[in-house]
């Protein structure tokens, strides 16, 4: 029963849409309505300001690390697992909010973090340098995800096919979510940090 309470819970959790309760409460605005029309933390630091950027992060991260809790205490480390991919689908596409939400990445990033933190750093920081190299957010994300996943293949920690499985079906997640993004990436027209 508790494996089944899992994605339920993890899911409604994903749901609360950071950037729109953040946009409503403090700005008095549908964060849908400006920018890219993206609930997520790029396009709330774009519309809002970094202040409000780093609030929305922080509450999305957030949601990965409490999904993942509740996973690994109801069934260990599988039902962490499967708590990080049912909260990433809540974020995607959020009961609450007409199924439109963000791209997921602050709260994969703070799911597996809880589960496997040395693997997930290292993908973080090669995002992070990928970012700041080319100025494209959206490809530092998608970096994070493809570079997560091919590192649960190496040495570096000893990961099982349950884990690999749920590291690939985030980075399709990922990609599917950031698809116009990449469009724009193969024709030189992604928005670029600061602009």
């Amino acid at each position: 029963m508790r494996l089944f309470l899992i994605p339920a819970f993890a899911y409604l959790i994903g749901s609360f849409s950071s950037a729109y309760v953040v946009g409503r409460v403090f700005k008095k605005i549908d964060i849908r309505k400006h920018g890219s029309g993206n609930p997520g933390t790029t396009n709330a630091m774009r519309v809002m300001g970094k202040k409000f950027g780093l609030l929305t992060f922080g509450l999305d991260f957030l949601k990965g690390i409490v999904a993942s809790l509740i996973g690994l205490y109801l069934y260990g480390y599988y039902g962490g697992l499967l708590a990080s991919l049912f909260v990433v689908i809540g974020h995607n596409w959020p009961i609450f909010f007409k199924f439109k939400g963000g791209k997921g990445i602050a709260t994969t990033i703070a799911a597996l973090a809880v589960l496997q933190f040395p693997l997930t750093l290292i993908s973080v920081l090669i995002g992070v340098v990928v970012a700041a190299i080319t100025r494209y957010v959206s490809l530092g994300s998608i970096v994070f995800l493809a570079v997560n996943f091919i590192l649960s293949f190496s040495a570096i920690v000893k990961i099982d096919i349950y884990t690999q499985l749920t590291y690939f079906l985030l980075f399709l997640l990922g990609c599917y979510r950031h698809k116009d993004n990449i469009k724009r990436l193969i024709n030189g027209t992604e928005n670029k940090i600061g602009r």
